[in-house]
């Protein structure tokens, strides 16, 4: 049996032992989902969103893409974004980043990316607007991981900024922006302590969306 049957195989080990623990698991799953997360991380294999958190199928809503990027314009991540906001209510919003990210080292590799260019260009941005602390720190590889952190940092400063998450925040107190970095080499998860409330009080400083709640 190859690889890719075996997939089924697991599958199959899944189901048992999830029926054998809770009968009506697949049942309830099957209704609705209420997940308490939305979850924006990076889409390498090694960054299992729920398996890190320790959470269970329902109760976190998943974006992936390259170095866990949040651009305005890219409507994959807005739709997800106004939907987890708006119809499931989620309470919190997790942008998760990773030492020794592919795409936050190919961002900074000095060649033609070709169609990756305009998609790295975030991160390289994030670069410029902190070259001087970056340039500062000799060591390569501890470089490429502040900017990690500093990349996280930007992702989830565009979250907030953005009207769903404005609105919402004024009318239910919710959800709450967070940023962490997952260190694949312990397994452990870095909180980055963003202080959402201050920097949404700063962006709304240049552009309030809540129209005045």
């Amino acid at each position: 049996m190859g690889a890719y049957e075996d997939i089924f195989e697991h599958n199959r080990n899944w189901v048992k032992s999830r029926t054998e623990h809770d009968p009506h698991f697949f049942e309830k799953l099957a209704k609705e989902q209420h997940p308490d997360y939305l979850y924006i991380g990076c889409s390498d294999s090694r960054v299992p969103a729920n398996e890190i958190m320790g959470l269970d199928a329902g109760e976190v809503f998943v974006h992936r893409n390259v170095a866990n990027l949040v651009n305005n314009v890219d409507l994959n991540v807005m739709s997800v974004l106004n939907y987890a906001v708006r119809h499931l209510h989620v309470k919190h919003i997790i942008v998760c980043g990773h030492y020794n990210c592919g795409g936050v080292k190919a961002a900074m590799t000095p060649v033609d990316m070709g169609l990756l260019n305009p998609w790295l260009r975030s991160i390289r941005d994030v670069y410029r607007l902190h070259f001087e602390e970056l340039d500062a720190i000799k060591d390569e590889h501890a470089r490429y991981n502040r900017l990690v952190e500093l990349n996280v940092i930007e992702q989830a400063t565009n979250i907030i900024k953005t009207a769903a998450v404005q609105l919402s925040y004024a009318e239910n107190e919710y959800p709450i922006v967070h940023g962490w970095v997952f260190d694949l080499s312990t397994g452990h998860l870095k909180d980055l302590n963003i202080d959402f409330k201050a920097t949404l009080q700063d962006i709304q400083r240049l552009y309030d969306l809540t129209g005045g709640q």
